[in-house]
């Protein structure tokens, strides 16, 4: 139903007739040399044998494959699993008088073999390459001849090499190195540091770097003698020509170098590559993962220059629907988008056509709506949901597809969504059963908890301490239950205090201006000193405002890094903070090698402790030796893993245990220095709560165990693989690192989400981290939907009031007993209700 319209004319493109191609190209200069070629399979996989048989028995002689012209009797085995381009070519021929009549047959025949598409390899008498115009019989301009292939679905995927933008390949983004990471302080010389990837070591911003590398040292004496400039000038002043020539090298100027190295010796002359080309080749070739992240801190992604992000080619925007193209109407929210699906109006003749698509559009529209995604676009990028949003989305998938007789599973659905939009959430998973499928839901949220058929508790502990079933059955008998600790928070028997007094801070961090997204030029005073909570529906900007403005603009002031920050007029007040530090759910280490031992340091006491050891010293063991890190004392087969790793090629990597170490990491004399009986494997196979008893008596390792088990990590082991930890776990690992440094305080620490996949218990020992480090001086902000947080929160930011376009505003600030009394706030609305809860005991902050 799309009605094409010529890109460059912006006119409706009509079908050509046969005589209007012929005019077109008889329009060309004489002696021009044309090839009229009929499209028969255009990205097809196939050998195509018996097409090519087929043809030569019609007496046709060539057929171009790939864009190489082949005699029918001589064509090369094709891979069947690769897509092909084939073209038939009809006729050559030069443009001259008398050619219109066999031009005319053969554009005919072309049309015909080419389902109604013909392509013409021009070449012109005054130059040396080709070009080539595809003619439609359905689609062209009828003032500058543009045409259009066939519409057809692949054509506006940006997946698709043929709707996708040729310059960024469909991803409406490019990487490009960004010349100031390249060259952070241009203040610098050369011979100071000033060009980054070349200097030996990357060190505070408050001091100078290192010399430069010896071997580039030398290169760019030699290229200062051939440009006559000094490598002692501020890089600021040296002339534009010759940072040029630094950057991006000399072109097809040779360069006299010589360089004398301890094994080297070099007297060559050849073009300088450049400090960018150089590390774009460097990143082309190196095969160390540990470089290849390096060498990327030194691009940055950019809009697409020529598809300005919209991902498709031009040609493929220029085709509306009722006046909007793809990119127009993937762009609006899911609401937004819903709405004009439902209000647009057909004629008969799109009607026959179209109903039954905008039906099913309609229908999954509504899906993604109901799970409390009306604030995001189609074309946003998965990337950038939260685990939360990706997972409703799916959910959202499942319902359209309608199928029965499934067992669903779900893994915290209600993540990152508000409690107004758990009711919509609660009545899809019911849909979902009524269907005829069995919903699992592994979840904490009370409200899901509350509306369950039936209910599984886990415990009653975690860790050690859990893996039974507490109890199983309706909630009206789960209420019931004495031995749940789910059940003694359900029924009020235990419950989550909130403080009698709020703090109450007069000195503020001051943003001005902050208009990223759909945040609505925002001036926002976040009180310092204090437990701030940023609430606010799905989509109402919160992320925007606290992470990618505040905390990327202070990572930038702090350490002079290149995060791209979002759009701010200024920040006031950062005078007053040491650092900023982002305690977010990302992993502790994305290798098996990571643990919370190694993480918060610890080990490093412990490997101290068997260094002293009788045992130790009279072999001669230093500290390193009980690393499982380095050469010594690790087992060599598996080199401290534990594990050795089989690739499997299609299928995920197998981890099977050493047979060597049997899985201890370390060889037989590293494990024979025991203290109190344990080897060092042994302390790593530890729970927190069982090395707490072991070093009660080294005060700085009980004290970070201590910690640990106050975060409600006792149950974990000192050893265990960062890469098994939930990404709450993860969190509060971070917490006690934290909590466990000395700090003089004025340091903000930003929490997105942190009650994710914590249980009531959970909460409340978080609630008592979080107090702990505003105690100690520090400032915390939690980005939350929890009201159980969020009612122990000195300061409140609500964001909203809806999600997308309607959001971005402030709706309410103040304690929560301010905000519960907001009339204009969801976060107001559900506050009131536990704070209405008067049995609830209070605790001091």
């Amino acid at each position: 139903l799309g009605q094409p319209y010529c890109p460059r004319c912006d006119i409706a493109i009509l079908a050509q007739t046969p005589q209007e191609i012929i005019e077109q190209i008889m329009s060309v200069p004489e002696k021009t040399k044309v090839t009229v070629m009929a499209p028969l399979a255009r990205g097809k996989k196939g050998e195509f044998q018996q097409s090519f048989l087929q043809l030569k028995k019609e007496g046709f002689m060539r057929v171009r494959i790939d864009g190489n012209i082949h005699r029918l009797d001589d064509i090369p085995s094709l891979n069947k699993n690769i897509r092909h381009n084939i073209e038939l070519a009809i006729d050559r021929l030069t443009i001259k008088e008398g050619i219109r009549q066999r031009l005319l047959e053969s554009v005919e025949l072309a049309l015909e073999k080419g389902d109604g598409l013909v392509n013409i390899l021009y070449q012109l008498p005054d130059r040396k390459k080709s070009e080539e115009m595809t003619y439609s019989a359905r689609y062209s301009c009828k003032k500058c001849g543009f045409s259009l292939p066939e519409l057809s679905p692949r054509l506006f995927s940006f997946n698709a090499p043929y709707g996708a933008c040729p310059e960024c390949h469909g991803l409406g983004k490019v990487n490009e190195i960004d010349e100031s990471s390249v060259v952070p302080d241009p203040a610098l010389s050369i011979d100071q540091g000033a060009l980054k990837p070349w200097t030996r070591r990357e060190v505070s911003p408050r001091r100078h770097p290192s010399s430069v590398f010896n071997f580039y040292q030398e290169m760019l004496i030699a290229l200062s003698r051939h440009y006559q400039f000094s490598l002692s000038v501020p890089w600021k002043d040296l002339p534009e020509n010759v940072k040029q020539i630094i950057l991006y090298g000399s072109g097809s100027t040779p360069i006299h170098f010589i360089y004398s190295g301890r094994k080297r010796f070099y007297d060559v002359k050849k073009p300088f590559e450049g400090v960018i080309n150089n590390v774009l080749r460097r990143l082309k070739e190196t095969k160390s993962d540990y470089m290849r992240r390096k060498l990327e801190h030194y691009f940055h992604e950019s809009i697409c220059p020529r598809c300005k992000g919209k991902r498709l080619k031009d040609e493929v925007l220029s085709v509306r629907f009722k006046d909007r193209n793809i990119h127009q109407l993937t762009s609006l929210q899911v609401s937004s988008l819903l709405d004009f699906f439902q209000s647009i109006r057909l004629s008969s003749f799109e009607e026959k056509i179209g109903r039954l698509i905008i039906n099913e559009i309609n229908k999954r529209l509504q899906f993604i709506k109901e799970v409390g995604l009306e604030y995001i676009t189609l074309q946003r990028e998965v990337r950038t949901l939260s685990g939360g949003e990706a997972q409703r989305v799916r959910l959202a998938t499942q319902i359209g597809s309608q199928l029965v007789g499934v067992i669903y599973i779900l893994d915290e659905p209600s993540i990152g969504l508000h409690p107004r939009d758990t009711a919509r959430l609660i009545s899809t998973l019911r849909r979902l059963r009524d269907l005829g499928n069995t919903v699992v839901v592994v979840e904490h949220d009370e409200d899901i908890i509350r509306s369950a058929d039936y209910i599984v508790d886990l415990g009653p502990g975690a860790g050690i301490h859990g893996g039974y079933a507490c109890f199983s059955g309706a909630f009206e008998k789960l209420i019931k239950e004495k031995k749940s600790l789910t059940a003694q928070y359900l029924r009020g028997e235990k419950v989550i205090p909130y403080p009698r007094k709020r703090r109450n801070s007069q000195k503020y961090l001051q943003m001005k201006g902050a208009s990223e997204h759909n945040l609505k030029n925002l001036n926002v005073s976040l009180p310092l000193k204090n437990l701030m909570c940023v609430t606010g529906v799905s989509g109402s900007g919160k992320s925007t405002l606290i992470i990618d403005i505040l905390y990327r603009y202070l990572h930038v002031h702090f350490y002079q890094s290149y995060l791209p920050v979002g759009t701010v007029k200024e920040i006031q007040g950062i005078d007053q903070l040491q650092t900023v530090i982002l305690v977010d759910q990302s992993p502790i280490g994305r290798t098996p090698r990571s643990n919370p031992a190694t993480y918060t340091k610890l080990f490093d006491y412990i490997r101290e402790i068997f260094a002293q050891l009788p045992e130790a010293q009279a072999r001669g063991y230093a500290k390193g030796r009980f690393s499982f890190n380095i050469r010594g004392g690790r087992c060599e087969k598996c080199r401290g893993e534990g594990f050795i790793k089989y690739e499997m090629q299609f299928l995920p990597d197998i981890h099977v245990e050493c047979e060597e170490c049997e899985g201890k990491r370390y060889n037989r004399d590293t494990l024979a220095v025991k203290y109190r009986g344990y080897s060092i494997a042994d302390i790593l196979d530890l729970t927190v709560e069982e090395a707490h008893e072991l070093f009660r008596n080294r005060p700085p390792i009980a004290r970070k165990l201590d910690i640990m088990k106050k975060v409600g990590l006792g149950y974990i082991k000192l050893g265990q693989s960062a890469t098994t930890f939930s990404g709450g776990e993860a969190q509060r690992i971070k917490l006690a690192r934290e909590l466990s440094k000395t700090s003089k305080g004025n340091i903000l620490y930003i929490l997105d989400e942190p009650t994710t996949g914590l249980h009531f218990d959970d909460i409340n020992k978080l609630i008592y981290v979080l107090q702990t480090l505003v105690n100690k001086g520090n400032t915390v902000i939690v980005i939350e939907h929890n009201m159980d947080i969020i009612k122990n929160a000195d300061y409140i930011v609500d964001l909203g009031k809806e999600g997308g376009d309607q959001g971005g505003e402030i709706v309410a600030v103040g304690t929560p007993e301010e905000v519960s009394r907001n009339e204009a706030s969801w976060t107001g609305y559900y506050l009131k209700r536990v704070l209405k809860k008067k049995k609830e005991p209070t605790a001091d902050s």
